[in-house]
């Protein structure tokens, strides 16, 4: 049975206690208050409630640590070398039409560098957990990357990009070129848990670009602690900074990151 940390337990527990209303929001969906951030971008007391949860009992167990959450923005503390990321509710929109696919996601940062994640799945009660050098799990099994190495027998995750957030011509032709090449290419609409999932050897490889810290800050660490490779879209370690990623195992991650910059060098050259 793996042996969970204080600071997984920690995580761990206020993703359980937060995830018991959302479980019940998502039942009255219909009643919720919704409002609009941007195209494609909604809050809802849902997100409101699960981050005023996980803030209550982050801050409870660990005072000093400094928070970046998605509604609330960043939060000093009087510990400079920890900080909470966190991102309470992703997949809001399927969460909002009562699509059971969401995640609270939790990533714990030491001295710049993501050393403990976790991202919980209320419906499937996941909890998908990795803490540096210690391996990833989901629950008590062990987590570890899909093993296959050609891009044909892969399927592959992605996020589309709404609005203004990215460039919307160089996604298709990525998504274009990754179809092409592939087995299958799925958009569920939670980077945390395509992350999570490429840990977990369900998805081969996964990439979006554009996204916050809170999206992808445990699911960066899962993926290296279950054997995968995470890098920006030029094969760099701007993922928290730039918001493009690119995950997949160690036979897939080069090939897939040739196939989606040469696709992005054509469109941006066709244009």
């Amino acid at each position: 049975m793996a042996v969970r940390s204080p600071i997984i337990n920690v995580m761990g527990n206020a993703a359980l206690k937060a995830a018991r209303g959302l479980i019940r929001d998502f039942g009255e969906v219909e009643h919720l208050q919704v409002s609009v951030k941007g195209p494609g971008e909604f809050v809802s007391t849902a997100d409101l409630k699960a981050e005023r949860t996980l803030k209550t009992e982050l801050k409870r167990a660990r005072p000093g640590y400094a928070m970046l959450f998605e509604e609330s923005g960043a939060e000093a503390g009087s510990d400079p070398r920890h900080r909470w990321i966190v991102d309470p509710l992703d997949g809001t929109t399927n969460f909002l039409h009562g699509i059971p696919h969401f995640a609270i996601s939790i990533g714990l940062e030491r001295d710049g560098e993501i050393v403990a994640g976790v991202i919980y799945e209320p419906i499937r009660d996941e909890m998908y957990w990795a803490e540096k050098g210690a391996g990833a799990y989901v629950n008590d099994r062990r987590l570890r990357v899909s093993a296959r190495r050609q891009l044909g027998e892969a399927v592959i995750g992605t996020g589309m990009p709404f609005g203004d957030r990215a460039d919307q011509q160089a996604y298709m032709a990525t998504l274009a070129a990754v179809m092409g090449a592939t087995s299958g290419v799925r958009r569920m609409g939670s980077a945390a848990l395509d992350l999570a999932y490429v840990a977990a050897g369900r998805y081969e490889g996964f990439w979006e670009f554009a996204l916050s810290p809170w999206d992808i800050a445990a699911g960066l660490l899962l993926v290296r602690e279950a054997g995968g490779y995470v890098s920006d879209m030029a094969g760099g370690h701007g993922m928290m900074s730039s918001g493009d990623v690119l995950a997949a195992n160690s036979h897939l991650h080069l090939p897939l990151a040739a196939l989606i910059k040469e696709a992005m060098r054509a469109a941006r050259t066709a244009f």
